[in-house]
């Protein structure tokens, strides 16, 4: 299948972007980090993956006209085609100061605002929409075994909200505007899209899942994914530990898959968020 996922350099992304192309699909990787972007194109083209089965795009998601610029080329890349659009990209970091003084945090916090929003809901509508000619478009495409695949129905999109958009911290409004602001997106386009074009749109909600191994430094320095986690964070869950990328995969894979699933949020947390936590 073809997946085009944004902000795939680093973290979820990135992991997603790799344990996808290992099972044999192919990728179009799009993020506006550089040198993530570069590294990890290094990392993938020294793996045993076939080059021919991913590209990347350095793209500033919050430019309108790189975004077109972006799905023109993955659609080619793909022949026309796009099964699954996977909207996970945010702009960083996610937490403001609150250091400094109110009036004088307010020119920068509205920059900052201004382009989170652009990159976390604007740019997943818009990707949403240029995408459709793809999405419902039937084509025709030869696996590496030289299986050869028909795809009549509608490809999905997937949209990656937060549990975070139902708790939040302090000094994360933009953070947690964004995400509940994807889950209103994913509803509304769920039925719009459903409406017209048969497109499923569904939303992955993340706890906390451990990606500190999954960026250019961790590279750099052999980090291994667990690394910092202490027992008392994996008991934390009432799963039993912290998250990982494959959790992840493994409900991507579900919404591809589950024809009859759309406009849903699918939360993979560990069951923190029905945890009830009362003050020490």
């Amino acid at each position: 299948m073809n997946y085009l996922i944004t902000g795939a350099a680093r973290g979820i992304g990135r992991g997603l972007s790799r344990q996808l192309l290992t099972a044999g699909h192919r990728v179009f990787l799009i993020d506006s980090n550089l040198p993530e972007l570069t590294n990890t194109t290094n990392l993938l083209l020294h793996s045993n993956i076939p080059q021919s089965s991913f590209r990347t795009s350095h793209t500033n998601l919050s430019d309108r006209p790189q975004l077109l610029a972006a799905i023109t080329a993955a659609a080619d890349f793909f022949n026309g085609r796009i099964d699954v659009l996977i909207n996970n990209a945010f702009a960083t970091p996610h937490v403001w100061s609150s250091d400094a003084s109110m009036a004088s945090q307010t020119v920068d916090i509205m920059a900052e605002w201004d382009e989170k929003i652009a990159v976390g809901l604007t740019a997943p509508f818009l990707l949403s929409r240029l995408c459709i000619p793809y999405l419902t478009s039937s084509s025709t495409n030869t696996t590496q075994t030289g299986q050869v695949n028909i795809h009549p129905k509608p490809g999905t999109i997937i949209n990656i909200s937060s549990t975070r958009a139902h708790q939040s911290e302090e000094n994360h409004e933009a953070y947690s505007a964004v995400k509940a602001g994807i889950l209103g997106l994913t509803q509304s386009m769920a039925v719009s899209l459903g409406s017209q074009y048969k497109i499923r749109v569904n939303a992955i909600s993340p706890g906390w899942i451990h990606v500190m191994d999954e960026n250019a430094d961790a590279d750099a320095s052999g980090a291994k994914w667990g690394d910092g986690i202490t027992e008392g964070d994996h008991k934390w869950h009432p799963a039993g530990r912290v998250g990982k990328v494959e959790d992840i995969l493994q409900a991507v894979e579900f919404l591809v898959s589950s024809d009859f699933v759309t406009g849903t949020e699918l939360v993979v947390d560990g069951g923190v968020t029905k945890k009830m936590v009362y003050p020490e």
